[in-house]
């Protein structure tokens, strides 16, 4: 291994020999490749994946970095993730790349980076192919796969966001082949002993597309007499020097929330004046719609660009069967000029046999990043199939601990999968802390009125006849409108709406007084050991303020009457164990301090905060599950918390599903219970 790395660096000084020393470059623009229309065979070049996406320069120089657009539009706090990736890294570099959206499948999809706000609208992966300064050298008079050995050997590794693009020494025929058979964009081929050119469009660059595709800035849009939607067609253009030319109707690719999105960007574009030199008719029958639509038009400015897929190109250079693909913040309105595929027999020669490699890589297992990005203020996210708006995001609700709004329901969008079984078909009891841990909170239990429609509801009635409804969790939805209101911790009840007599568990609360965590800790060891000894199983989590819960499954069998009464005897059994410092009194000037074996939890409409759930406390707490052996002296509340607990979670999985399993027999417990301790 040491053998192997001196080689490395032995590498990396021998090529930056041959790079000259300079300072940091700054406003660089990357090099563009030149369209041609066929593939071909050539041992000089070499061939990489297009990728579909939004190219990008990153910058890391002392510590600070910057991501830039093709026009020097900085995407730092568009693309976060990417961001907090590059700011781990340890050199001075600039790299050139894409930055793309991928399905499960590894091919990237340009409607979904378009429509990205944050982790959790797709897996946002930076592929990176070049490399052109490292540590104090400018690398763009060494040649193409010079600067590729140098980049292969520096790119930091170990964060699946950040990828280096695969370079296929290889035939580019079959290599376009399978490429169009994979669905991706196209292909790349570059000369393996080209420079680069900074702002070039150079021939020693060439990109080969499976479908034609063209950039192009919208003129106006038209409405039909009659239709339900924002627009029927854009009118797209392209600029030839300084005239705009019109280039077609594009009327298919959107849904309505990008009609509607669309619509509101060009607002502030609107113009009384046509941008093209002649007006398109846009009313014109045809063969196969011989009755004009009686459309109207609203031009706008040309400075909004899209991204068009079509069929082909008429002589005069209008699209046929264009198709919406989305927009393209990262262009230049200006610099958007037709592009006119060369021949690719007059810059390139023939034949080289093809050499298989892997093309694409799937995401790594999918996991829950972030629902809400780390910019906005306010933002609405479809949860479920409904709208749900997140307002005052920057609002500190752990203010000692710089924890957010923002952080805590990025925070139940993360643990979803694995707190909502405890919360499911389960009235809540919402606990409000609107201004966070330190202002008023509230306890709201009637919603009846005040909740979305599609909220489920459960009823009851007050002791002078007012009918109030219950919220009920049912799914992610109603999980994040709960935090959105400022329901800081979950608080189900014990028993689901199918069988709201019957909890599915009892639930022995430690409650200390003047106690130690360590005599909160023995008090349930000493409960466990109860437990075990009449064969009850039992799932022990921290409280997340400063007692324990030990719940024992029931299944829905019993009454709560029944499950207060099986608790009351546990406590005392345990009580009889540990007098000195614990109690079972109920009032608390008849504990004198001591820690309350609490079992009176366990009736209707009593709640505690489930699993996984935080905790309006200093540290931002969570109340987590923990395995009995880690029950000992040394375990702390803080140990679990909102920076921690979902790593946690995915790394040891649920340790309590099983409260949510098969009930204990009640009556062949007491009768083992009676028969052991009433010796």
């Amino acid at each position: 291994m040491a053998a192997r790395k001196n080689k490395a660096s032995a590498d990396i000084d021998n090529l930056l020999k041959e790079a000259p020393e300079a300072v940091f470059p700054a406003g660089l623009k990357p090099m563009l490749a030149t369209l041609v229309d066929q593939p071909f065979d050539d041992p000089d070049w070499v061939y990489e994946v297009k990728w579909d996406g939004y190219r990008a320069l990153c910058f890391v120089n002392g510590g600070q970095v910057e991501i830039q657009s093709r026009n020097s539009k900085s995407f730092n706090e568009k693309f976060y993730p990417i961001y907090q990736a590059l700011q781990k890294w340890p050199d001075d570099m600039m790299v050139d790349g894409e930055i793309i959206v991928v399905n499960n499948k590894g091919i990237s999809d340009f409607s979904g980076l378009q429509g990205w706000r944050s982790e959790a609208d797709g897996e946002l992966i930076y592929y990176v192919f070049d490399l052109l300064y490292y540590k104090g050298h400018e690398l763009t008079s060494l040649t193409y796969l010079e600067r590729r050995e140098l980049l292969e050997t520096v790119l930091p590794k170990g964060d699946d966001r950040i990828r280096l693009s695969q370079v296929f020494k290889a035939g580019g025929k079959e290599f376009f082949a399978a490429a169009d058979k994979l669905g991706l964009e196209g292909i790349i081929a570059k000369k393996a002993n080209s420079f680069y050119q900074p702002d070039v469009r150079s021939k020693d660059w060439l990109k080969i597309k499976t479908q034609k595709r063209q950039e192009a800035v919208i003129g106006g849009y038209t409405h039909n007499e009659g239709s339900p939607k924002k627009f029927n067609a854009l009118l797209m253009g392209v600029f030839h020097g300084e005239e705009f030319q019109y280039i077609g109707p594009v009327g298919t690719g959107f849904s309505d929330k990008l009609q509607k999105e669309i619509v509101e960007k060009l607002q502030p574009l609107v113009t009384d004046e046509c941008p093209f030199p002649v007006v398109p008719d846009f009313n014109k029958p045809s063969r196969f719609r011989p009755n004009p639509p009686k459309a109207t038009v609203t031009w706008v400015r040309p400075e909004m660009v899209g991204e068009v897929a079509f069929r082909q190109m008429t002589p005069d250079n209008i699209m046929r069967h264009a198709s919406f693909q989305g927009l393209r913040e990262d262009k230049n309105a200006r610099e958007v000029t037709l592009e006119m595929p060369g021949h690719t027999d007059n810059l390139v020669d023939e034949e080289h046999p093809f050499a298989k490699e892997k093309m694409l890589e799937a995401p790594k297992a999918k996991t829950r990043k972030t629902l809400l990005n780390p910019k906005e203020q306010s933002q609405m996210r479809n949860i479920n199939g409904h709208d749900l708006k997140f307002n005052n995001l920057n609002k500190l609700y752990w203010p000692e601990d710089g924890v957010t709004k923002r952080d805590m329901l990025n925070y139940y969008y993360q643990i979803a999968p694995y707190i909502l079984p405890y919360l499911k078909d389960r009235p809540q009891s919402l606990n409000r802390f609107p201004n966070g841990i330190h202002g008023m909170h509230f306890y709201q239990k009637n919603v009846k009125d005040k909740a979305p429609d599609w909220i489920k509801t459960f009823p009851y009635t007050t002791s002078d006849g007012e009918h109030k409804e219950f919220l009920v969790a049912t799914d992610e939805y109603s999980l994040l409108y709960m935090a959105s209101l400022g329901a800081i911790e979950m608080n189900p009840w014990f028993s689901r709406v199918d069988s709201p007599d019957n909890p599915d568990y009892c639930v022995i609360d430690l409650d200390p007084d003047q106690n130690t965590f360590e005599q909160v800790i023995q008090a349930a060891l000493e409960v466990k050991k109860v437990l075990d000894a009449i064969g009850v199983p039992s799932y022990c989590k921290t409280s997340g303020s400063t007692g324990m819960h030990i719940y024992i499954p029931l299944a829905a069998k019993y009454t709560y009457d029944q499950s207060q009464l099986f608790g009351r005897l546990l406590v005392n059994i345990v009580h009889k164990q540990i007098p000195d410092f614990t109690s079972v009194e109920r009032m608390i000037a008849n504990r004198h301090g001591k820690m309350y074996l609490d079992f009176l939890q366990n009736r209707p409409g009593a709640t505690l905060a489930c699993p996984y759930s935080l905790r309006p406390k200093p540290g931002a707490t969570v109340s987590m599950p923990v395995h009995w052996d880690e029950v000992k002296p040394g375990l702390k509340m803080s140990r679990f918390n909102i920076h921690n607990a979902v790593d946690r979670v995915r790394d040891e999985g649920d340790l309590f599903n099983g409260v949510l399993g098969k009930g204990i027999d009640l009556e062949i417990t007491l009768a083992k219970a009676k028969s052991i301790f009433e010796k």
